[in-house]
């Protein structure tokens, strides 16, 4: 059977079940962090559950404001399924959906907003199911999900802004911004230990440069991160390339365009491991991708590069950062490919521009 409503008890009141929907990206997901800060402020007591998919599942699990993490291993099961290993699929997805429904909850937030979300959202046992309504930029319909329709807000604000918006559109307030994404003592001793082998000493500060993206249109050109690897590494500063397993050709190329020497860590990081090597880095070079929020979650300077995207609605959220833009009047379109053909948006951006931004950070002229 599953949890009642008034199953769990603390202190011989309801605890309440609150599940939050937010299953990806990696960066979307960092984003509603300082919604879970101010549910956990809010409701003290309340046993604090999160949806999220395997990829983005680092940033939550371990978090001390969450009592539980469902881990939907949805793109898993459509790989098997489509590769022929049609039960075993089916029967990791029945079991998933059976964790979803053993517990009934009072309040469902769906921070995501699309039909993959809403489909949870639809399976999930829960009285209040809140969520933003129609008038949102790629809902997807996933509003016909919710019994609760918060108004539309505008896609501009920050996705940060958003989120917390739709807590205080429910009777939450939210007086602090807070992230605190979950690496602990052992990820930062994992992190020190990979750095030293690439010859980061433990007191050095550094440069990290997170050059690849999943959109074609976000990319700088690779020999632009080069020479501005070069050009810092001539200054004095230690370099570091972070990237994912499958960023591991990129970001090796682009180290083969270097004249001088940098660590190259694509594809030897976990998440967790990821923010703790930014937490040591003095800047941050990314384009607009999931670490770039990572860094500047945990507070690190970032110097983002932004193209066909807003940095008003995702750029990297706080003080201290550097955004890196040309402002073309196509710009941002939003597009993994680009009209014209040309993304002059990125590719017309300077080593100059980027290296300057960087020497600001550092209190150079």
């Amino acid at each position: 059977m599953g949890d009642s409503p008034t199953a769990f008890l603390y202190r011989g009141k309801v605890r309440l079940n609150i599940l939050i929907v937010k299953t990806s990206a990696i960066g979307d997901v960092i984003h509603t962090l300082p919604a879970l800060h101010c549910l956990r402020r809010h409701y003290p007591a309340a046993r604090i559950t999160w949806l999220v998919e395997e990829a983005a599942a680092d940033a939550v699990v371990g978090h001390s404001a969450l009592d539980r993490v469902l881990v939907s291993g949805r793109k898993g099961w459509i790989g098997e399924w489509r590769a022929g290993e049609r039960l075993a699929a089916w029967r990791k997805a029945r079991r998933f959906v059976h964790e979803l429904r053993d517990t009934y909850y009072d309040l469902l937030i769906d921070f995501q907003g699309l039909f993959k979300s809403g489909i949870w959202v639809a399976m999930a046992r829960a009285r209040r199911k809140v969520g933003f309504g129609r008038g949102m930029e790629h809902a997807e319909m996933s509003y016909l999900f919710l019994n609760e329709q918060v108004p539309a807000v505008s896609m501009d604000m920050h996705a940060v802004d958003r989120e917390l918006q739709l807590l205080r559109a429910i009777g939450i307030e939210c007086p602090q911004v807070r992230f605190e994404l979950p690496f602990t003592a052992a990820d930062h001793e994992a992190a020190a230990n990979l750095l030293e082998t690439h010859g980061i000493a433990p007191d050095q500060r550094f440069i990290a440069i997170n050059p690849m993206t999943t959109w074609p249109t976000k990319h700088w050109q690779s020999d632009k991160f080069a020479t501005l690897a070069d050009r810092l590494v001539e200054s004095g500063k230690a370099v570091v390339f972070t990237g994912g397993p499958g960023d591991q050709e990129g970001v090796a190329a682009i180290c083969a365009m270097m004249e001088r020497k940098a660590a190259n860590l694509a594809g030897q990081t976990t998440l967790k491991h990821l923010a703790a090597i930014y937490a040591r880095a003095r800047v941050v070079v990314s384009t607009d991708t999931g670490p770039m929020h990572v860094a500047a979650a945990i507070g690190t300077p970032v110097v983002a590069i932004f193209g066909p995207t807003a940095p008003w609605r995702t750029g990297p959220y706080g003080e201290g950062h550097r955004i890196i833009r040309l402002g073309l009047p196509c710009s941002p379109c939003l597009k993994k490919h680009c009209q014209y053909g040309t993304t002059a948006c990125m590719a017309d951006i300077s080593v100059d521009e980027v290296a300057r931004a960087v020497g600001n950070i550092f209190g150079e002229a």
